[in-house]
């Protein structure tokens, strides 16, 4: 099961950010959760998003470079040790994380969701449902 993240590719310099994030704002697109990695010249913003598709088109034709990325999230209890856990199952499964990043529920209390991109989903997926960590759709986010 997996979500879809939206990328977005800007500039390492003052004000992009901001830019987008008005930009999105402006078209009442629905965040919940956001991830920023970057470099010297450029950034990647990584977001979560109530309907991927539409968001893409809207930010490509206002010319900022998008993709659709394949990553999956993961139900844990706010709590010390939950991401641990879920790592350790990966790991032993031979699963390669690429990066991660958390959120908290606006659904329940008490649960964090970790978005995960790794090297094989359908294998990282099968090693933490066996393990029952709980993996959540892109429904149940919003």
């Amino acid at each position: 099961m997996s979500i879809k993240q939206v990328s977005i590719f800007i500039e390492n310099a003052t004000g992009q950010l901001a830019d987008v994030t008005k930009f999105i704002a402006d078209n009442n697109i629905n965040l919940r959760a956001l991830c920023i990695a970057d470099s010297q010249d450029f950034g990647i913003v990584r977001i979560i998003c109530e309907n991927p598709e539409n968001t893409v088109e809207t930010l490509s034709d206002a010319g900022f470079v998008t993709k659709i990325t394949e990553v999956f999230a993961v139900e844990l209890t706010d709590e010390a040790g939950s991401l641990s856990k879920a790592l350790r199952v990966l790991a032993d499964a031979g699963v390669e994380v690429e990066y991660t990043y958390a959120f908290l529920s606006t659904k329940k209390n008490a649960t964090a969701y970790m978005i995960f991109r790794v090297d094989d989903n359908e294998k990282a997926i099968k090693a933490l449902t066996d393990k029952n960590i709980n993996i959540i759709s892109q429904s149940d986010i919003f």
